[in-house]
């Protein structure tokens, strides 16, 4: 029987049944196999928000061409597919399909929330799979993957443990990426840095006589971008070959407003070149102060609530919005006379690339992971050539980056994601750190234990 080729191709009818026969014969799956070389490539797994997008399809493809070309080289060849539970991007998608039906998460509460996550890992991350399937991507489908499945859990809990008891992950306070909308501690990746026109608010705060009296001719001029913050200062600081400022290193100014005296102190890490040569200094609010602070042994004063608002901490300020915060102080300032100027000043700005507001550098509480013993492979590997930086030069931008790496922050604030193996005595608040729910507290022997409510960073578990 002849039969005529149709004039434009039509996928629908022939790549299907082409795609299911290569499933039914198994000709993508692998078997241990030692008279074979092994060649294998881990799927990036695409995260669960949504559906593939050409980025996926080119970087996807071009897996497929390498494990084909190694299977038909006669490599024992594993494409190993899966997907990743993508914690923060994943609940923002679902807090706003939330939002379109006039519920919250807190209305729902964590179990209910974590139920609908799963619904949605269902949809959306079949719908991945079977996209790739659409392209043609020859994985090993019975050796499918999730990153929250029970296999991957066990591995992130276990890896935990082992890093605690090594004394590399601890908790405690350190100044963290925070978003007052999504109410959760992000990563310096997530933080999308972007131009935008601000001012910079020059400001003086009176020195504090030998004699305890407020000075009204002597004052500390500095300049900064978020007045705000100067409600939790606790010193200003000048460079110590900064010979403007020798006579005043080590005495005292008076915080305007909240009335607190602050001292001079000398740190190298002020830059004379720049504005007046001083800076105010904010450790619970600027990674840079934080680090002045412990040098210094300055107190940490945390202004701001989780949703941007000031705390008690901000006397009558307490209740607003930073930014209503911001307009009444300078108002304040001005009408003391100790705002010198105001220019106009663009910079870049932390936002967090998800819901794009702007973040706060804030002191909290959270879980650390001890960076200075991490980075040392990947030191080493550099210097002794094993891994090779092309240009050269970059290298000495590599090691500027390993040499000033701080602790690295892996607790979330999100329901969605790995739970973090912690559990606290309801009796007496010691910290287990365990697989399971302790049976019995170390310290006081009480059988009741709560889990740490927060989930880890994503790239820790991965």
């Amino acid at each position: 029987m002849n039969r005529e080729l149709t004039k434009t191709y039509d996928p629908k009818g022939i790549e299907d049944r082409i795609y299911q026969k290569w499933m039914d014969k198994k000709y993508f799956h692998a078997e241990v196999d030692h008279s074979k070389t092994p060649f294998t490539i881990v799927i990036p797994p695409p995260n669960i928000t949504g559906q593939l997008h050409m980025g996926h399809a080119l970087d996807n493809t071009m897996q497929d061409i390498l494990i084909r070309f190694k299977r038909m080289q006669g490599y024992n060849a594993l494409w190993q597919p899966g997907t990743d539970h993508a914690s923060i991007a994943t609940e923002v998608k679902i807090i706003e399909k939330l939002k379109e039906e006039g519920i919250s998460k807190e209305d729902l509460g964590r179990e209910g929330f974590l139920k609908r996550a799963w619904d949605w890992k269902r949809e959306y991350g079949g719908r991945i799979i079977s996209q790739l399937k659409k392209m043609g991507s020859s994985c090993d489908w019975d050796r499918e993957r999730f990153t929250m499945d029970e296999g991957c859990n066990k591995a992130v809990t276990e890896v935990f443990c082992r890093m605690h008891e090594k004394g590399w992950i601890y908790k405690g306070s350190r100044i963290i990426n925070w978003c007052p909308v999504c109410n959760t501690s992000i990563s310096d990746a997530e933080v999308e840095y972007t131009e935008q026109a601000g001012h910079f608010w020059h400001i003086k705060y009176p020195l504090i006589e030998e004699d305890g009296t407020v000075s009204t001719t002597r004052f500390v001029e500095f300049a900064t971008t978020r007045p705000e913050t100067m409600l939790g200062d606790t010193a200003v600081a000048v460079n110590p070959a900064d010979d403007r400022y020798k006579d005043i290193i080590g005495k005292k100014l008076m915080l305007p407003i909240i009335n607190r005296e602050i001292p001079v102190v000398a740190d190298s890490y002020v830059d004379m070149e720049f504005g007046t040569g001083v800076v105010k200094i904010t450790p619970a609010h600027d990674p840079n102060d934080f680090e002045v602070g412990k040098r210094h042994n300055l107190p940490e004063v945390n202004i701001l609530n989780d949703d941007a608002t000031i705390n008690e901490m901000g006397g009558k300020f307490c209740g607003m919005d930073r930014y209503e915060a911001r307009d009444a102080i300078v108002k304040e300032l001005d009408e003391m006379g100790l705002l010198v100027k105001i220019e106009d000043y663009s910079h870049n700005v932390g936002t967090h690339d998800r819901c794009k507001t702007t973040i706060e550098p804030m002191i909290k509480q959270q879980w650390f992971v001890k960076m200075s013993e991490l980075i040392k492979p990947a030191v080493e590997a550099v210097k002794s050539g094993d891994i090779q930086l092309i240009p050269k030069r970059m290298e000495k931008t590599y090691f500027n980056w390993t040499d000033n790496i701080r602790d690295w922050c892996i607790s979330r604030q999100l329901w969605w994601g790995h739970r973090i193996p912690a559990y606290y005595c309801d009796k007496c608040g010691e910290i287990v750190v365990s697989g399971g729910m302790p049976e019995k507290c170390p310290k006081c022997g009480c059988e009741h234990f709560t889990q740490d409510p927060d989930t880890l960073d994503t790239w820790f578990s991965s």
